[in-house]
């Protein structure tokens, strides 16, 4: 094979690579999500049982008996390290998407590196209408 071959192949490979590792970063959003939902639907159902005490939560591969109280705190705390975990992966995610833009050589998504406003910028605004 000549050279200009071999620089085509290297080059496809690199795409293929960041293409990659975007769908593997998209697929563990998913995943990210449906746990989210999932530890959403578990708070709800606690916080409508009026009538016990305690309730069982699983811990990896064991149910542990425990107040609820104690309960609600550790998904919450589950919910709050999903969310962190997902915006993570979102903001980690844009770069990689403009990196294959660049490397397939097409332009740049315009709007795609906005970041929305904040409780504080739509509060502002609320109270300037």
């Amino acid at each position: 094979m000549d050279a200009g071959m071999q620089q085509l192949i290297k080059h496809v490979s690199a795409i293929e690579e960041v293409a990659d590792d975007i769908l593997a970063d998209k697929q563990h959003l998913v995943d990210l999500d449906r746990k989210r939902n999932k530890t959403r639907e578990a708070v709800r159902i606690l916080s409508k049982d009026k009538e016990s005490k305690k309730t069982w939560v699983c811990v990896g591969n064991m149910f542990i008996k425990m107040p609820k109280p104690t309960a609600q705190k550790l998904l919450d705390k589950d919910f709050d390290q999903i969310d962190h975990q997902i915006a993570s992966l979102r903001n980690g995610l844009r770069p990689k998407v403009q990196k294959l833009r660049d490397m397939e050589n097409k332009e740049d998504m315009k709007g795609f590196q906005l970041n929305p406003l904040t409780k504080a910028e739509m509060k502002s605004i609320d109270d300037m209408l």
